[in-house]
Formats: structure tokens, C-alpha cells, sequence
């Protein structure tokens, strides 16, 4: 959630460092390089590919992920609890209670 800034990708690098992968695959989006390490960054639409059928598949599944639709919530909170519950019911096929 936020704009293409890079105060909007630094929490997430925060996460995803801690991986400590060996390389991370990006569209190239101009932020990255000043937070990946030089060689560590693939940039390459056709690895990509993946990432944004996982997305599709999440707009398809939790309608609140539509940014523009009755059903999205306007929350931080509400959108987390959203994914995770999601998530696990694509898992488990249960709804926890």
C-alpha cells in the first residue's frame, strides 16, 4: 500500500532482506537500487510473470483487493486480516472461527 517512493519500499525491504536470498527478481523499478545490493537484482518481465499471476489470482479471489469497487476496505488492518484469512482458506479450504 503507497506510491512507487521509496519511503513506500523501504518496510518492505526490511522484510524481504532478512530473507537473504540470493538474488531478488524486479520489473526494474528505479527505487530498487538503492536498496539492493549491485548483482543481487534480476530484472526480467518474464520471471516476473509469476508474481503478477499470484496477484491476479488474489484480485480474483478477495474482492476488497479491487482497488475501485464497493468492497475495499480503507483500512491497513482490515486489507491484512483480509489476505491472511485468504490465504488460509486457499490452503486449508477452512475458515477458521
Amino acid at each position: 500500500m503507497g506510491d512507487h517512493s521509496a519511503e513506500t519500499f523501504e518496510p518492505l525491504w526490511k522484510i524481504a532482506k532478512q530473507w537473504k536470498s540470493y538474488f531478488y527478481v524486479t520489473d526494474g523499478w528505479k527505487v530498487y537500487p538503492s536498496f539492493i545490493p549491485d548483482g543481487d537484482q534480476i530484472v526480467s518481465k518474464t520471471y516476473m510473470t509469476r508474481v503478477e499471476n499470484e496477484n491476479t489470482r488474489l484480485r480474483h479471489y478477495l474482492a476488497r483487493l479491487h482497488r475501485k469497487t464497493l468492497c475495499y476496505s480503507k483500512t491497513e488492518e482490515m486489507l491484512r486480516y483480509s489476505v491472511k484469512l485468504l490465504l488460509h482458506y486457499l490452503k486449508y479450504q477452512t475458515v477458521p472461527t
